[in-house]
């Protein structure tokens, strides 16, 4: 019995570490405001965006704002379509609708997928066009290493992208669109009559804190684009892949330490900004790697069965993962 018991947790172990695979390590921290690099772990390479892809999302709403095809009281309403997405959500009813400065503040602070496809429906047409202009979009900005399928970032085998696109992405949506900064720093928030609050933990644990996107799924693990100013200095860190929330935040909070100690004397010296720092891999593409394919398939099957045999009878025992997590924030 203390053997097949032994066995079953093994498996279990197994199964779990599987589902939670190991870090990615990718990280890149520069500087926002001249783009200089501080810091740089794996740039290129590819990995999956989870709610990152939020930040494309809400960078085409400022444009459309800008270029006067929507207002911040435009309509956004909630389709069947969109209110089939998985948590994270706000939860409106099919046919309710908020306006586009209500549905960002959800889309970026509680990372609703409901919305992200609401807003890509509203400003697109549908959600594959408003994908296209995303894709569109990234070309146009120099990332180069980035293909996005869906609006929100949920799992998508081939949604690509890198430490460095997302580099770039955080400096052009603050850069571009700067007027639009509170929605990354906001920690509560009510709409309707929901009250929302933040998933970022650097916004209340950081001292300068002040942005700007979390996401997770089982095959990305917990990335984060986080942002801190001190002294009129913005440093940005772009962590892929952690394996937990605790370990995204502390290691976050390291690298913005790191970027604050360094910045005044490396920007003494010439050294690479994001878009120009030597590439490790080159070339554009869109395909995931063998290590992103093996995390993904993982996460999407099922947990062992076995099999334990007793007085010569068969005992099936099937492991069942624990409760899922929301998936992507």
């Amino acid at each position: 019995m203390l053997k097949d018991a032994r066995n079953i947790l093994a498996v279990l172990l197994c199964w779990a570490a599987l589902a939670n695979p190991a870090a990615a390590g990718a990280a890149l921290v520069f500087d926002a405001d001249t783009g200089r690099v501080l810091y740089s772990e794996d740039p290129d390479i590819p990995w999956y965006p989870a709610s990152l892809t939020k930040m494309m999302t809400a960078y085409l709403a400022f444009e459309a704002i800008k270029e006067h095809r929507a207002t911040p009281e435009t309509r956004v309403f909630m389709s069947a379509t969109a209110h089939k997405m998985p948590p994270t959500r706000l939860g409106m009813k099919v046919g309710e609708d908020i306006t586009l400065n209500d549905a960002l503040r959800a889309l970026i602070m509680k990372s609703a997928n409901d919305l992200a496809v609401a807003i890509a429906e509203t400003l697109g047409g549908d959600e594959m066009s408003f994908v296209k202009q995303m894709n569109q979009k990234a070309a146009e900005l120099g990332m180069v290493s980035t293909h996005f399928i869906n609006p929100h970032g949920l799992p998508a085998e081939q949604q690509i992208t890198t430490a460095r696109d997302m580099a770039i992405l955080s400096q052009a949506l603050l850069h571009d669109y700067p007027e639009y900064a509170s929605l990354y720093s906001d920690t509560q928030a009510t709409i309707g009559k929901r009250q929302i609050a933040t998933h970022n933990a650097i916004i209340v644990s950081y001292p300068g804190g002040d942005g700007i996107k979390t996401g997770f799924t089982c095959a990305s693990g917990y990335n984060l684009a986080a942002s801190a100013t001190r002294d009129g200095h913005r440093i940005i860190a772009i962590l892929l892949g952690e394996p937990n929330k605790h370990k995204r935040t502390s290691r976050a909070m390291a690298l913005l330490d790191l970027g604050f100690r360094t910045r005044e004397w490396k920007t003494m010296f010439p050294g690479p900004r994001v878009e120009n720092l030597p590439r490790e891999i080159v070339g554009a593409g869109f395909e995931p790697d063998d290590r992103m394919l093996k995390r993904y398939r993982v996460c999407k099957a099922p947990p062992p069965v076995v099999e334990n045999k007793k007085d010569d009878k068969q005992k099936t025992v099937v492991l069942k993962p624990k409760k899922k997590k929301s998936a992507s924030n």
